[in-house]
């Protein structure tokens, strides 16, 4: 054979063939006898390109078994540190003009939210069975501090709600936020127990003793004056009804109690009723009833699209009432703009997505009804929070959750982030991605037994 020369292969077409002898290159030519050229191998499907690649990887991404707990454990302490930053900055000057520190109230929040987090961590690697066990004590516990907030000389009232027991020194608890989270285990752990008996399609089983006593819980509510929280009970109780499979006309007739009573109680009060009518105002009123309302909306309207800048808020220096609390979400319009609106939307709808996920992939039957009401919970305070401040709905006088400032409502909060998180690790596929993630096991599993070489051998 001449130098230089590579015999060319007839069993493979179109298969390059390099020469490095003078320097050339030689592909083999592919042709078959009578010298027809046979086009070239194909090289297998081709993928999606462009969007549509993009759209697929997407799709893969948010399939996977983690997506659920890291979009829980990623929103909520966004929400959350966030939340302190916007506390800082919205609660400055009110601070100093009741003769405090700047950071006075920065710093009961960050407390509140170490200890929150500790409660976090605690509650997500709680195994089930003990989450239900606590449900009974929790919800006698709570019930009992609600009865001695109604105690004169114990509970004491915030801007006309008696609904809060003092701690001694600045800390002061408000019973009845605990009292969401105690519906919501001991409902989930009753409804579960009941299916387990078959005895939801029964509608006295179904309503008994669920509805009466969260009604207990919004009479000890609503004897406070706190219409906004009982609001939240309200939306807790109708989505763990929903979750058990209601009837419609049982659905809608429990509805139109609730919305009956509901329409009395605000008929029956002033000031509930200026509330009311103070929606889509964008008039102070003779009278300035619909200050804090129009205010809201005139923060919003000076942020733009990328706000003022942190701590250039206008309306914090004694324009806006309650800055860090009802009508944070003003402040961080203002300061931060559309865009920063829009980002703590963003992170709760991914916090309600995430939670929505998880109850519906799970075959237990309390996992399913607890993940629901928490869901429920956060996002209905954070609608009824929001919808307040963009004058879509009345002030009601909620927080907004994890972000707003406030012990009370935060502690209980990211217990139930726990919890979401605690369900979301014990899915059978989390629960195998993260064994595979753990370094013994990854170690053990990918480890490759090496026939070891002779000492002179390379």
């Amino acid at each position: 054979m001449p130098a230089g020369r590579v015999p060319a292969l007839t069993g493979g077409a179109g298969i390059a063939l390099r020469s490095r002898v003078g320097g050339e290159t030689r592909r083999a030519s592919g042709v078959r006898g009578g010298g027809t050229r046979v086009p070239s191998a194909s090289r297998g499907p081709k993928g999606p390109r462009g969007p549509r690649r993009l759209y697929e990887q997407a799709r893969r991404a948010w399939d996977r078994p983690l997506t659920a707990y890291y979009l829980i454990l990623g929103s909520s302490l966004l929400i959350t540190v966030l939340g302190l930053v916007m506390v800082y900055s919205a609660s400055m000057i009110q601070a100093l003009e009741y003769s405090l520190p700047a950071s006075y109230f920065f710093q009961k929040q960050f407390v509140a939210a170490i200890i929150g987090t500790v409660l976090l961590l605690v509650a997500s690697r709680m195994p089930v069975k003990l989450h239900r066990a606590l449900a009974y004590p929790l919800l006698m516990v709570t019930v009992f501090l609600m009865v001695l907030v109604q105690v004169p000389g114990i509970g004491h009232a915030v801007n006309g709600n008696q609904n809060w027991i003092y701690l001694g020194g600045p800390f002061q608890l408000q019973p009845s936020e605990f009292g969401k989270l105690a519906l919501i285990l001991w409902g989930a752990d009753l409804l579960a127990r009941k299916q387990d008996r078959r005895l939801l399609t029964q509608w006295k089983h179904l309503l008994v003793p669920l509805v009466p006593v969260a009604f207990l819980l919004l009479g000890l509510i609503m004897l406070g004056g706190d219409m906004g929280t009982a609001i939240i009970l309200t939306a807790i109780l109708f989505g763990l009804l929903w979750l058990a499979g209601a009837p419609t006309r049982l659905f809608g007739g429990v509805l139109c109690i609730a919305g009956f009573g509901g329409l009395m109680l605000i008929r029956t009060s002033e000031n509930r009723m200026s509330r009311l009518e103070c929606i889509g105002a964008i008039d102070l009123g003779p009278e300035g009833e619909c200050w804090q309302a129009v205010h809201g909306i005139y923060a919003l309207a000076s942020g733009g699209w990328f706000g003022s800048g942190l701590g250039a808020s206008v309306e914090k220096w004694g324009q806006l009432p309650e800055p860090h609390t009802d009508f944070i979400f003003a402040i961080a319009g203002e300061e931060l703009g559309l865009a920063g609106t829009l980002s703590v939307l963003a992170l709760f709808a991914a916090l309600g997505y995430a939670g929505i996920r998880v109850a519906g992939r799970t075959e237990d039957p309390f996992v399913r009804y607890a993940a629901g009401g928490v869901t429920t919970w956060i996002t209905a305070q954070a609608m009824v929070n929001i919808g307040a401040v963009l004058g879509l709905l009345p002030i009601a006088g909620v927080p907004l959750p994890l972000f707003s400032y406030g012990g009370s409502a935060l502690l209980p909060t990211m217990f139930a982030v726990g919890l979401l998180i605690a369900f979301a690790r014990e899915e059978p596929a989390a629960k195998a991605a993260l064994a595979v993630r753990r370094p013994g096991v990854r170690w053990k599993s990918m480890r490759r037994r090496v026939k070891k070489r002779p000492s002179g051998e390379r």
